[in-house]
């Protein structure tokens, strides 16, 4: 054995196996034949559809004002957060289709879904909005009733007698 391999450089070049490191995923902008960007939001059972397009920042949901479809200002909050987090208040117009779930559910898919359209309108905001979670699905939906059970996993009372 004249030559001595000593490190994973070595062992490929003796192996004839060529060692390149595998380059990072380009994301390219993603626009309809409108100019807008769209995409879907999901959150326990509600889904939201979401089209993006520059404008003076109104948000749209179900053909209503969000600050009247969403009249709590927590879920106000939460639909503005990916748009706070990215600096961009006030530069995109957000036209916005929500169903199933509950109000929270919805603001939830609705922030999403936001949050998806930006990555496909400005792919240089997905590392602020991955870093802030907001790209991530939450996959926590409601579990579902068993047989010989009350709810998911109540019973029913005990009786001795």
């Amino acid at each position: 054995m004249a030559d001595e391999i000593r490190s994973l450089e070595d062992l490929g070049e003796a192996t004839g196996v060529a060692t390149a490191a595998p380059e990072a995923p380009v994301h390219v902008q993603k626009l309809d034949a409108n100019g807008r960007a769209y995409a879907t939001g999901k959150r326990k059972d509600a889904v939201s559809r979401v089209w993006l397009k520059p404008g003076t920042g109104k948000i749209v949901v179900n053909e209503k004002d969000f600050t009247t479809y969403f009249g709590r200002p927590v879920l106000q909050l939460i639909v503005r957060q990916p748009i706070m987090a990215a600096n961009r208040d006030g530069q995109y117009d957000i036209v916005a289709t929500v169903a199933g779930g509950g109000l929270s559910g919805q603001a939830g898919a609705l922030r999403h879904g936001i949050s998806k359209a930006l990555t496909y309108y400005e792919p240089e905001l997905r590392g602020v909005l991955k870093k802030g979670g907001f790209l991530t699905r939450d996959a926590r939906v409601v579990e579902r009733k068993k047989y010989g059970k009350r709810k998911a996993r109540r019973s029913f009372q005990f009786s001795k007698r």
